[in-house]
Protein backbone atom coordinates (compact mmCIF):
# COMPACT_ATOMS: atom_id res chain seq x y z
CA UNK A 1 0.00 0.00 0.00
CA UNK A 2 1.32 3.70 -0.57
CA UNK A 3 -0.12 6.90 -0.70
CA UNK A 4 -0.99 8.83 -3.81
CA UNK A 5 0.98 12.03 -4.19
CA UNK A 6 -1.54 13.83 -5.55
CA UNK A 7 -4.74 12.98 -3.05
CA UNK A 8 -2.71 11.32 -0.25
CA UNK A 9 -5.65 8.34 -0.18
CA UNK A 10 -3.82 4.61 0.21
CA UNK A 11 -3.70 2.90 -2.81
CA UNK A 12 -2.27 -0.46 -3.93
CA UNK A 13 1.44 0.30 -5.42
CA UNK A 14 0.64 -1.82 -8.76
CA UNK A 15 -2.80 0.32 -9.42
CA UNK A 16 -1.07 3.79 -8.72
CA UNK A 17 -0.57 4.77 -12.65
CA UNK A 18 -4.15 3.92 -13.07
CA UNK A 19 -5.57 5.55 -9.90
CA UNK A 20 -3.77 8.88 -11.10
CA UNK A 21 -4.83 8.53 -14.45
CA UNK A 22 -9.03 8.02 -13.09
CA UNK A 23 -8.17 11.79 -11.72
CA UNK A 24 -7.52 10.08 -7.97
CA UNK A 25 -10.98 8.60 -8.63
CA UNK A 26 -10.76 4.82 -8.46
CA UNK A 27 -8.83 1.76 -7.29
CA UNK A 28 -8.99 3.27 -3.47
CA UNK A 29 -8.37 0.70 -1.05
CA UNK A 30 -10.87 0.88 1.40
CA UNK A 31 -10.79 -1.91 3.31
CA UNK A 32 -7.81 -1.25 4.85
CA UNK A 33 -6.70 1.32 7.24
CA UNK A 34 -3.86 3.82 5.85
CA UNK A 35 -0.34 3.30 6.72
CA UNK A 36 0.03 5.13 9.98
CA UNK A 37 -3.07 3.07 11.06
CA UNK A 38 -1.27 -0.54 10.62
CA UNK A 39 0.14 -2.81 12.64
CA UNK A 40 -1.95 -1.40 15.63
CA UNK A 41 0.28 1.71 16.06
CA UNK A 42 -1.34 5.41 15.54
CA UNK A 43 0.97 8.05 14.83
CA UNK A 44 -2.05 10.80 14.55
CA UNK A 45 -1.71 13.83 16.23
CA UNK A 46 -3.92 15.60 17.99
CA UNK A 47 -6.94 17.98 15.78
CA UNK A 48 -5.04 21.46 17.58
CA UNK A 49 -2.13 20.61 16.79
CA UNK A 50 -2.15 18.38 13.42
CA UNK A 51 -0.61 19.88 10.34
CA UNK A 52 -2.67 19.82 7.54
CA UNK A 53 -1.87 17.31 4.74
CA UNK A 54 0.05 18.58 2.08
CA UNK A 55 -0.99 18.76 -1.42
CA UNK A 56 2.05 16.99 -2.57
CA UNK A 57 3.76 13.89 -0.73
CA UNK A 58 6.59 14.66 1.21
CA UNK A 59 8.80 13.14 -1.38
CA UNK A 60 8.65 15.14 -3.90
CA UNK A 61 9.32 18.31 -1.27
CA UNK A 62 12.72 19.77 -0.36
CA UNK A 63 13.53 19.23 3.12
CA UNK A 64 13.60 21.95 5.33
CA UNK A 65 17.71 21.65 6.35
CA UNK A 66 18.16 22.51 2.86
CA UNK A 67 15.19 24.93 2.26
CA UNK A 68 16.75 27.14 5.74
CA UNK A 69 20.07 26.96 4.28
CA UNK A 70 19.62 27.83 0.82
CA UNK A 71 17.41 31.17 1.72
CA UNK A 72 18.34 31.97 5.26
CA UNK A 73 16.71 34.53 6.78
CA UNK A 74 18.57 37.88 6.81
CA UNK A 75 19.37 39.80 9.71
CA UNK A 76 17.18 43.11 9.36
CA UNK A 77 17.85 46.05 11.93
CA UNK A 78 14.81 46.90 14.45
CA UNK A 79 12.79 50.01 13.20
CA UNK A 80 9.41 51.85 13.42
CA UNK A 81 6.07 49.41 11.99
CA UNK A 82 8.11 46.38 11.64
CA UNK A 83 8.81 43.88 14.78
CA UNK A 84 8.90 40.48 15.12
CA UNK A 85 7.91 38.54 17.58
CA UNK A 86 9.12 35.86 19.26
CA UNK A 87 8.22 32.16 18.68
CA UNK A 88 7.39 29.08 20.93
CA UNK A 89 7.73 25.49 20.19
CA UNK A 90 5.14 23.11 21.61
CA UNK A 91 5.92 20.04 22.37
CA UNK A 92 4.71 18.16 19.46
CA UNK A 93 7.28 20.09 17.38
CA UNK A 94 5.77 22.29 15.78
CA UNK A 95 6.18 26.36 15.73
CA UNK A 96 3.89 29.33 16.56
CA UNK A 97 4.51 32.65 17.16
CA UNK A 98 3.89 33.53 20.67
CA UNK A 99 1.09 36.71 19.81
CA UNK A 100 -0.26 37.17 16.30
CA UNK A 101 1.64 39.33 13.75
CA UNK A 102 0.28 42.10 11.79
CA UNK A 103 0.36 41.64 7.87
CA UNK A 104 4.08 43.83 6.27
CA UNK A 105 3.37 46.36 4.10
CA UNK A 106 5.55 47.11 0.84
CA UNK A 107 6.66 50.30 3.27
CA UNK A 108 8.16 47.34 5.71
CA UNK A 109 10.64 46.25 3.44
CA UNK A 110 12.69 49.58 2.41
CA UNK A 111 15.44 50.36 4.33
CA UNK A 112 16.03 51.67 7.50
CA UNK A 113 17.01 55.66 7.81
CA UNK A 114 20.40 54.32 8.93
CA UNK A 115 20.77 52.03 5.77
CA UNK A 116 18.96 55.08 3.50
CA UNK A 117 21.91 57.57 5.24
CA UNK A 118 25.11 55.28 4.54
CA UNK A 119 23.57 54.72 1.07
CA UNK A 120 22.31 58.12 0.19
CA UNK A 121 25.33 59.36 2.04
CA UNK A 122 28.79 58.05 1.36
CA UNK A 123 31.82 58.08 3.94
CA UNK A 124 33.66 61.43 3.87
CA UNK A 125 37.09 59.38 4.63
CA UNK A 126 36.17 56.51 1.38
CA UNK A 127 38.82 57.55 -1.33
CA UNK A 128 38.32 57.47 -4.73
CA UNK A 129 39.93 55.08 -6.51
CA UNK A 130 43.18 56.11 -8.35
CA UNK A 131 42.38 56.39 -12.07
CA UNK A 132 43.86 54.03 -14.72
CA UNK A 133 46.89 54.88 -16.81
CA UNK A 134 46.07 54.98 -20.55
CA UNK A 135 47.58 52.16 -22.11
CA UNK A 136 48.30 54.05 -25.14
CA UNK A 137 50.52 56.65 -22.98
CA UNK A 138 52.21 53.91 -22.06
CA UNK A 139 53.37 52.33 -24.88
CA UNK A 140 54.39 55.82 -26.42
CA UNK A 141 56.44 56.72 -23.56
CA UNK A 142 58.04 53.37 -24.26
CA UNK A 143 58.69 53.54 -27.86
CA UNK A 144 62.18 53.95 -28.99
CA UNK A 145 62.47 57.83 -30.06
CA UNK A 146 62.61 57.09 -33.54
CA UNK A 147 59.05 55.66 -33.55
CA UNK A 148 57.95 58.49 -31.43
CA UNK A 149 59.38 60.63 -34.45
CA UNK A 150 57.37 59.20 -37.00
CA UNK A 151 55.73 61.42 -38.89
CA UNK A 152 52.17 61.13 -39.04
CA UNK A 153 51.53 62.70 -42.56
CA UNK A 154 52.96 62.94 -45.44
CA UNK A 155 53.64 66.40 -45.13
CA UNK A 156 55.64 65.75 -42.51
CA UNK A 157 57.94 63.26 -44.57
CA UNK A 158 61.93 64.80 -45.39
CA UNK A 159 63.95 63.43 -48.53
CA UNK A 160 61.14 61.71 -50.15
CA UNK A 161 60.15 63.47 -53.97
CA UNK A 162 58.10 60.98 -54.56
CA UNK A 163 55.63 62.04 -51.81
CA UNK A 164 56.22 66.02 -51.94
CA UNK A 165 53.86 68.62 -53.46
CA UNK A 166 54.01 67.53 -56.59
CA UNK A 167 55.00 63.88 -56.34
CA UNK A 168 54.28 61.15 -58.43
CA UNK A 169 53.02 59.23 -55.61
CA UNK A 170 51.77 62.00 -54.04
CA UNK A 171 49.65 62.98 -56.55
CA UNK A 172 47.67 59.17 -56.98
CA UNK A 173 46.82 59.07 -53.56
CA UNK A 174 44.75 62.80 -53.51
CA UNK A 175 43.39 61.06 -56.83
CA UNK A 176 42.20 58.11 -54.52
CA UNK A 177 44.11 55.99 -57.32
CA UNK A 178 46.30 54.07 -55.08
CA UNK A 179 47.92 51.12 -57.43
CA UNK A 180 49.61 47.81 -55.75
CA UNK A 181 53.01 48.85 -55.83
CA UNK A 182 56.62 48.10 -54.40
CA UNK A 183 58.66 50.54 -52.14
CA UNK A 184 62.06 49.97 -52.59
CA UNK A 185 64.75 51.92 -50.41
CA UNK A 186 67.59 51.37 -47.92
CA UNK A 187 67.02 51.13 -44.51
CA UNK A 188 65.41 54.42 -42.62
CA UNK A 189 64.03 56.23 -45.64
CA UNK A 190 60.74 56.22 -44.47
CA UNK A 191 59.11 53.15 -46.27
CA UNK A 192 56.90 52.05 -43.34
CA UNK A 193 55.96 55.54 -42.67
CA UNK A 194 54.79 56.45 -46.16
CA UNK A 195 52.29 53.51 -46.21
CA UNK A 196 50.94 54.16 -43.50
CA UNK A 197 50.18 57.92 -44.36
CA UNK A 198 48.71 56.51 -47.12
CA UNK A 199 46.40 54.44 -45.85
CA UNK A 200 44.96 57.36 -43.59
CA UNK A 201 44.54 59.43 -46.04
CA UNK A 202 42.68 57.36 -48.25
CA UNK A 203 40.64 55.92 -45.55
CA UNK A 204 40.85 52.33 -46.45
CA UNK A 205 41.23 49.26 -44.03
CA UNK A 206 44.78 49.13 -43.24
CA UNK A 207 46.49 45.42 -42.27
CA UNK A 208 50.26 45.39 -41.41
CA UNK A 209 52.64 42.20 -41.57
CA UNK A 210 55.82 41.51 -41.48
CA UNK A 211 57.62 38.36 -43.63
CA UNK A 212 59.76 37.69 -40.99
CA UNK A 213 56.89 36.32 -38.40
CA UNK A 214 53.79 35.91 -40.97
CA UNK A 215 53.50 33.00 -43.52
CA UNK A 216 51.34 32.36 -46.56
CA UNK A 217 48.35 31.28 -44.00
CA UNK A 218 48.19 34.23 -42.41
CA UNK A 219 47.74 36.18 -45.65
CA UNK A 220 45.18 33.76 -46.75
CA UNK A 221 43.10 35.01 -43.39
CA UNK A 222 43.81 38.78 -44.93
CA UNK A 223 42.22 37.79 -48.34
CA UNK A 224 39.18 36.00 -46.90
CA UNK A 225 38.46 39.42 -44.30
CA UNK A 226 39.22 41.60 -47.01
CA UNK A 227 36.95 39.90 -49.61
CA UNK A 228 33.82 40.15 -46.67
CA UNK A 229 35.17 43.52 -46.04
CA UNK A 230 34.94 44.39 -49.33
CA UNK A 231 31.61 42.99 -50.41
CA UNK A 232 29.59 43.98 -47.39
CA UNK A 233 31.02 47.57 -46.53
CA UNK A 234 32.86 48.23 -50.09
CA UNK A 235 35.74 49.46 -48.42
CA UNK A 236 39.14 48.83 -49.59
CA UNK A 237 42.06 47.05 -47.65
CA UNK A 238 45.62 47.52 -48.26
CA UNK A 239 48.20 44.96 -47.04
CA UNK A 240 51.50 46.01 -46.46
CA UNK A 241 54.04 43.72 -46.47
CA UNK A 242 57.79 44.96 -44.55
CA UNK A 243 60.63 43.02 -45.88
CA UNK A 244 58.24 41.48 -48.57
CA UNK A 245 61.89 40.05 -50.34
CA UNK A 246 62.37 37.47 -47.03
CA UNK A 247 59.58 35.74 -48.65
CA UNK A 248 60.14 32.71 -51.16
CA UNK A 249 59.10 33.33 -55.01
CA UNK A 250 57.14 30.56 -54.49
CA UNK A 251 55.27 32.15 -51.12
CA UNK A 252 54.96 35.36 -52.91
CA UNK A 253 52.29 33.09 -55.61
CA UNK A 254 49.58 34.03 -52.94
CA UNK A 255 50.10 37.42 -53.45
CA UNK A 256 48.91 36.96 -57.25
CA UNK A 257 44.92 36.31 -57.53
CA UNK A 258 44.20 38.75 -54.72
CA UNK A 259 46.46 42.34 -56.25
CA UNK A 260 44.90 41.30 -59.61
CA UNK A 261 41.08 40.65 -59.20
CA UNK A 262 41.85 43.85 -56.59
CA UNK A 263 40.38 42.36 -53.50
CA UNK A 264 43.65 44.42 -51.83
CA UNK A 265 46.22 46.68 -52.58
CA UNK A 266 49.63 45.61 -51.91
CA UNK A 267 52.21 47.61 -50.67
CA UNK A 268 55.43 45.82 -50.38
CA UNK A 269 58.57 47.25 -48.73
CA UNK A 270 61.85 46.19 -49.51
CA UNK A 271 65.69 47.11 -48.89
CA UNK A 272 66.47 44.54 -51.95
CA UNK A 273 66.96 45.20 -55.56
CA UNK A 274 62.90 43.65 -56.77
CA UNK A 275 64.47 42.42 -60.08
CA UNK A 276 66.39 39.79 -58.07
CA UNK A 277 64.33 39.20 -54.97
CA UNK A 278 60.35 39.76 -56.33
CA UNK A 279 59.43 37.50 -58.59
CA UNK A 280 58.51 38.94 -62.53
CA UNK A 281 54.48 37.59 -62.55
CA UNK A 282 54.08 40.26 -59.08
CA UNK A 283 56.85 42.72 -60.49
CA UNK A 284 53.91 43.11 -63.67
CA UNK A 285 51.09 43.87 -61.23
CA UNK A 286 52.31 46.29 -58.89
CA UNK A 287 54.55 49.53 -59.87
CA UNK A 288 57.87 49.79 -58.11
CA UNK A 289 58.55 53.28 -56.60
CA UNK A 290 62.66 53.90 -55.73
CA UNK A 291 63.05 55.92 -52.77
CA UNK A 292 66.21 58.04 -52.29
CA UNK A 293 68.99 58.01 -49.66
CA UNK A 294 68.69 60.53 -47.19
CA UNK A 295 71.93 63.06 -47.46
CA UNK A 296 72.91 64.75 -44.57
CA UNK A 297 70.90 67.43 -44.67
CA UNK A 298 67.46 65.60 -44.71
CA UNK A 299 69.46 64.29 -41.48
CA UNK A 300 70.36 67.28 -39.92
CA UNK A 301 66.48 68.22 -40.14
CA UNK A 302 65.09 64.81 -39.53
CA UNK A 303 67.42 65.36 -35.73
CA UNK A 304 67.03 69.06 -34.72
CA UNK A 305 63.21 68.33 -34.94
CA UNK A 306 63.55 65.23 -32.40
CA UNK A 307 66.07 67.80 -30.51
CA UNK A 308 62.63 70.39 -30.43
CA UNK A 309 60.66 67.64 -29.29
CA UNK A 310 62.06 65.78 -26.90
CA UNK A 311 65.40 67.78 -25.57
CA UNK A 312 63.45 70.84 -23.70
CA UNK A 313 65.55 69.91 -20.12
CA UNK A 314 68.57 68.80 -21.85
CA UNK A 315 72.15 71.09 -22.01
CA UNK A 316 72.02 72.80 -25.06
CA UNK A 317 75.97 73.27 -24.86
CA UNK A 318 76.28 69.25 -25.37
CA UNK A 319 73.35 68.56 -28.23
CA UNK A 320 74.17 71.64 -30.48
CA UNK A 321 74.35 72.11 -33.87
CA UNK A 322 77.80 71.02 -34.53
CA UNK A 323 76.96 67.44 -32.69
CA UNK A 324 73.65 66.99 -35.23
CA UNK A 325 76.10 67.01 -37.96
CA UNK A 326 78.66 64.91 -36.53
CA UNK A 327 75.70 61.85 -36.31
CA UNK A 328 74.48 62.83 -39.42
CA UNK A 329 77.48 62.20 -40.93
CA UNK A 330 77.38 58.60 -38.93
CA UNK A 331 73.38 57.23 -39.99
CA UNK A 332 75.08 56.75 -43.84
CA UNK A 333 71.03 58.39 -44.67
CA UNK A 334 69.63 55.70 -42.33
CA UNK A 335 66.99 58.19 -40.53
CA UNK A 336 66.43 55.52 -38.12
CA UNK A 337 69.80 54.86 -36.73
CA UNK A 338 70.39 58.47 -36.48
CA UNK A 339 67.27 59.07 -34.05
CA UNK A 340 69.10 55.88 -32.12
CA UNK A 341 72.26 57.65 -31.77
CA UNK A 342 70.10 61.04 -30.90
CA UNK A 343 68.29 58.94 -28.18
CA UNK A 344 71.51 57.49 -26.70
CA UNK A 345 73.36 61.10 -26.55
CA UNK A 346 70.49 62.49 -25.04
CA UNK A 347 70.65 59.76 -22.15
CA UNK A 348 74.39 60.21 -22.05
CA UNK A 349 74.56 63.94 -21.68
CA UNK A 350 72.62 64.09 -18.55
CA UNK A 351 75.92 62.86 -16.66
CA UNK A 352 77.16 64.64 -14.28
CA UNK A 353 80.99 66.29 -15.73
CA UNK A 354 80.22 64.13 -19.14
CA UNK A 355 82.06 66.18 -22.20
CA UNK A 356 80.74 65.99 -26.07
CA UNK A 357 83.91 64.55 -26.75
CA UNK A 358 83.48 61.71 -24.32
CA UNK A 359 80.01 61.43 -25.69
CA UNK A 360 81.30 60.74 -28.97
CA UNK A 361 83.92 58.36 -27.87
CA UNK A 362 80.65 56.00 -26.57
CA UNK A 363 78.58 56.17 -29.19
CA UNK A 364 79.38 53.05 -31.88
CA UNK A 365 78.88 53.80 -35.61
CA UNK A 366 77.75 50.23 -37.37
CA UNK A 367 79.57 50.04 -40.73
CA UNK A 368 76.44 49.83 -43.26
CA UNK A 369 77.23 46.77 -45.20
CA UNK A 370 74.99 43.60 -45.39
CA UNK A 371 77.19 40.59 -47.09
CA UNK A 372 74.14 39.27 -48.87
CA UNK A 373 72.63 42.38 -50.10
CA UNK A 374 73.20 45.16 -53.08
CA UNK A 375 75.77 46.69 -50.38
CA UNK A 376 78.13 43.46 -50.93
CA UNK A 377 77.51 43.70 -54.43
CA UNK A 378 77.80 47.36 -54.94
CA UNK A 379 81.23 47.51 -53.04
CA UNK A 380 83.14 45.13 -54.64
CA UNK A 381 81.64 46.50 -58.12
CA UNK A 382 83.29 49.98 -56.94
CA UNK A 383 86.56 48.33 -55.97
CA UNK A 384 86.65 46.54 -59.51
CA UNK A 385 86.64 49.87 -61.52
CA UNK A 386 88.54 51.63 -59.36
CA UNK A 387 91.32 49.46 -60.32
CA UNK A 388 89.85 50.33 -64.18
CA UNK A 389 90.42 53.19 -63.90
CA UNK A 390 93.80 53.31 -62.10
CA UNK A 391 92.74 55.09 -58.85
CA UNK A 392 94.97 53.28 -56.20
CA UNK A 393 93.45 55.29 -53.51
CA UNK A 394 89.75 54.73 -54.62
CA UNK A 395 90.47 50.99 -54.37
CA UNK A 396 92.32 50.53 -51.36
CA UNK A 397 89.28 52.46 -49.68
CA UNK A 398 86.93 49.96 -51.45
CA UNK A 399 88.96 47.24 -50.62
CA UNK A 400 89.19 48.43 -46.55
CA UNK A 401 85.77 48.89 -46.40
CA UNK A 402 85.11 45.46 -47.52
CA UNK A 403 87.69 43.81 -45.24
CA UNK A 404 86.87 45.82 -42.07
CA UNK A 405 83.12 44.86 -42.33
CA UNK A 406 83.69 41.20 -42.80
CA UNK A 407 84.13 40.25 -46.08
CA UNK A 408 85.59 37.40 -47.56
CA UNK A 409 89.07 38.07 -48.48
CA UNK A 410 88.83 34.90 -50.70
CA UNK A 411 85.85 36.51 -52.71
CA UNK A 412 88.12 39.74 -53.50
CA UNK A 413 91.01 37.62 -53.95
CA UNK A 414 89.33 36.08 -56.50
CA UNK A 415 87.89 39.23 -58.70
CA UNK A 416 91.47 40.56 -58.30
CA UNK A 417 92.54 37.28 -60.71
CA UNK A 418 89.83 38.38 -62.66
CA UNK A 419 91.16 41.96 -63.48
CA UNK A 420 94.00 40.77 -64.48
CA UNK A 421 93.29 39.10 -66.83
CA UNK A 422 90.29 41.10 -67.99
CA UNK A 423 91.64 44.53 -67.45
CA UNK A 424 95.24 44.47 -67.50
CA UNK A 425 95.51 41.26 -69.71
CA UNK A 426 98.07 41.15 -72.11
CA UNK A 427 99.64 44.68 -71.11
CA UNK A 428 100.98 43.09 -68.29
CA UNK A 429 100.61 38.80 -68.48
CA UNK A 430 102.71 39.24 -64.94
CA UNK A 431 99.67 40.38 -62.86
CA UNK A 432 97.91 36.64 -63.45
CA UNK A 433 100.40 35.42 -61.84
CA UNK A 434 100.28 37.77 -59.05
CA UNK A 435 96.42 37.76 -58.43
CA UNK A 436 96.97 33.51 -58.28
CA UNK A 437 99.83 34.59 -55.47
CA UNK A 438 97.61 36.82 -53.74
CA UNK A 439 94.81 34.71 -53.42
CA UNK A 440 97.08 31.62 -52.49
CA UNK A 441 98.33 33.93 -49.86
CA UNK A 442 95.25 34.67 -48.22
CA UNK A 443 94.02 31.11 -48.47
CA UNK A 444 97.13 30.21 -46.70
CA UNK A 445 97.62 33.23 -43.86
CA UNK A 446 94.17 34.45 -43.75
CA UNK A 447 93.31 37.74 -41.80
CA UNK A 448 94.23 40.09 -40.40
CA UNK A 449 97.45 39.90 -42.07
CA UNK A 450 96.36 38.53 -45.37
CA UNK A 451 95.08 42.32 -45.87
CA UNK A 452 99.02 43.19 -46.93
CA UNK A 453 98.62 40.49 -49.75
CA UNK A 454 95.65 41.92 -50.96
CA UNK A 455 96.57 45.30 -50.33
CA UNK A 456 99.92 44.87 -52.51
CA UNK A 457 97.97 43.15 -55.14
CA UNK A 458 94.92 46.14 -55.95
CA UNK A 459 97.63 48.43 -55.86
CA UNK A 460 99.98 46.65 -58.79
CA UNK A 461 96.42 46.23 -60.36
CA UNK A 462 96.08 49.69 -60.31
CA UNK A 463 99.37 51.22 -61.48
CA UNK A 464 99.64 48.26 -64.24
CA UNK A 465 98.81 48.82 -67.74
CA UNK A 466 95.57 47.71 -69.02
CA UNK A 467 94.47 45.91 -72.28
CA UNK A 468 91.11 44.57 -72.73
CA UNK A 469 92.20 43.51 -76.31
CA UNK A 470 91.96 39.23 -74.76
CA UNK A 471 88.95 40.11 -73.23
CA UNK A 472 87.33 41.67 -75.83
CA UNK A 473 88.28 39.05 -78.94
CA UNK A 474 86.72 35.78 -76.49
CA UNK A 475 83.53 38.41 -75.97
CA UNK A 476 83.36 38.93 -79.87
CA UNK A 477 83.53 35.16 -80.36
CA UNK A 478 81.01 34.65 -78.16
CA UNK A 479 78.36 37.21 -79.72
CA UNK A 480 79.16 35.30 -83.19
CA UNK A 481 77.89 32.33 -81.33
CA UNK A 482 74.17 34.34 -80.84
CA UNK A 483 74.09 34.41 -85.08
CA UNK A 484 72.12 31.61 -86.66
CA UNK A 485 73.62 28.36 -87.29
CA UNK A 486 77.11 29.63 -86.46
CA UNK A 487 76.98 27.78 -83.17
CA UNK A 488 76.50 24.12 -85.10
CA UNK A 489 78.81 24.76 -87.81
CA UNK A 490 80.63 21.78 -88.27
CA UNK A 491 84.38 21.36 -87.99
CA UNK A 492 86.87 21.31 -90.94
CA UNK A 493 87.73 17.43 -91.34
CA UNK A 494 91.20 18.06 -91.22
CA UNK A 495 91.51 19.01 -87.85
CA UNK A 496 89.79 16.10 -86.74
CA UNK A 497 91.05 13.49 -84.55
CA UNK A 498 91.63 10.21 -85.71
CA UNK A 499 91.78 7.49 -82.79
CA UNK A 500 90.36 4.77 -84.94
CA UNK A 501 90.66 3.30 -88.18
CA UNK A 502 87.25 3.62 -89.53
CA UNK A 503 88.19 7.69 -88.87
CA UNK A 504 91.15 7.31 -90.74
CA UNK A 505 88.97 5.52 -93.51
CA UNK A 506 86.42 8.42 -93.25
CA UNK A 507 89.39 10.95 -93.96
CA UNK A 508 90.00 12.17 -90.48
CA UNK A 509 93.04 14.35 -89.93
CA UNK A 510 94.34 14.04 -93.40
CA UNK A 511 95.94 16.86 -95.20
CA UNK A 512 96.46 18.90 -91.77
CA UNK A 513 100.20 20.12 -91.53
CA UNK A 514 101.95 19.81 -88.23
CA UNK A 515 103.29 23.35 -87.74
CA UNK A 516 106.12 22.34 -85.37
CA UNK A 517 107.36 20.43 -89.13
CA UNK A 518 107.71 23.73 -90.65
CA UNK A 519 109.99 26.91 -90.39
CA UNK A 520 108.52 29.28 -88.10
CA UNK A 521 106.17 27.27 -87.62
CA UNK A 522 104.24 28.79 -91.00
CA UNK A 523 101.95 27.06 -93.19
CA UNK A 524 98.95 27.66 -95.51
CA UNK A 525 95.97 26.13 -93.64
CA UNK A 526 92.37 27.14 -92.39
CA UNK A 527 91.13 26.65 -88.83
CA UNK A 528 88.13 28.35 -88.97
CA UNK A 529 84.99 26.71 -90.41
CA UNK A 530 83.65 27.19 -94.36
CA UNK A 531 81.74 30.03 -93.42
CA UNK A 532 83.63 32.24 -90.44
CA UNK A 533 86.85 32.10 -92.85
CA UNK A 534 87.91 35.76 -93.02
CA UNK A 535 86.49 36.62 -89.86
CA UNK A 536 88.58 38.19 -87.04
CA UNK A 537 87.24 38.31 -83.49
CA UNK A 538 91.15 39.14 -81.75
CA UNK A 539 91.24 43.28 -82.75
CA UNK A 540 94.41 45.12 -82.77
CA UNK A 541 93.93 47.56 -79.79
CA UNK A 542 94.57 47.23 -76.44
CA UNK A 543 91.73 49.76 -75.76
CA UNK A 544 88.91 51.94 -76.85
CA UNK A 545 88.71 54.22 -79.28
CA UNK A 546 86.21 56.89 -77.23
CA UNK A 547 87.65 60.34 -76.10
CA UNK A 548 86.37 62.20 -72.87
CA UNK A 549 87.23 65.76 -73.45
CA UNK A 550 87.73 66.28 -69.48
CA UNK A 551 90.67 63.58 -69.54
CA UNK A 552 92.86 65.22 -72.63
CA UNK A 553 92.67 68.99 -70.93
CA UNK A 554 94.71 67.89 -68.04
Amino acid sequence: MVDCPICGKGVKAKDINNHIDSGCESHLETASPPLTQQNGTSTQKPPSTQKPSPAVSSFFQTPAAKRVAAYPTPKVESSPGLSFQPKTQTSNGVTTPSQPQRKRSFDDLLPTSKVKKEIDEPKESAEEPPAKKSKVNALQKAAPLAERMRPRSLDECIGQELVGPNGVLRGLIEMDRVPSMILWGGAGTGKTTIARCLASMVGSRFVEINSTSSGVNDCKKIFAEARGELGLTGRKTILFCDEIHRFTKSQQDCFLGPVENGQITLIGATTENPSFKVQNALLSRCRTFTLSKLTDENILEILERALAAEGDNLPKDLLDSEFLKYLAAFSDGDARTSLNLLELAMSLSTRPNITKEEIKSSLTKTLVYDRAGDQHYDTISAFHKSVRGSDPDAALYYLARMLQSGEDPLYVARRMVVIASEDVGLADNTMLSLATSAYTAAEKIGMPECRIALGHCAVALCLAPKSTRAYRGLNNAYASLREPGVASLPIPIHLRNAPTKLMKELGYGDQYKYNPNYKEGKVVQEYLPDQLQGRTFLEDRDLGTEIDPGAWQK
